[in-house]
């Protein structure tokens, strides 16, 4: 699935859901997602948390297919910046 496209599940998502903060998932080559100002985009900018993600674990991520901690522990899945706003992707998710 193109990081356009789910961009825009995510943006959808958050018309109904409140994300406090700014988070990027930072899929290396194949750009970014970020969510800030109540939306999601493809632009890159700082954010106070980044996750470090391949394209195919975001997508595993996003439809409950890996827990985040264990992505963490297995290194599919790095954390940085604002761990607080980390753990507000979970009440988005959920």
């Amino acid at each position: 699935m193109p990081l356009d496209a789910i961009a825009a599940d995510i943006a959808r998502t958050l018309e109904t859901r409140n994300f406090s903060g700014s988070l990027k998932f930072d899929c290396g080559e194949a750009g970014v997602i970020v969510l800030a100002d109540g939306t999601a985009s493809t632009s890159d900018r700082e954010t106070d948390c980044t996750l470090t993600i391949s394209e195919d674990n975001l997508v595993k991520l996003l439809t409950g297919k890996l827990n985040p901690m264990t992505g963490v522990v297995l290194g599919k899945l790095k954390v940085s910046g604002d761990l607080g706003v980390a753990m507000g992707l979970a009440k988005l998710l959920g």
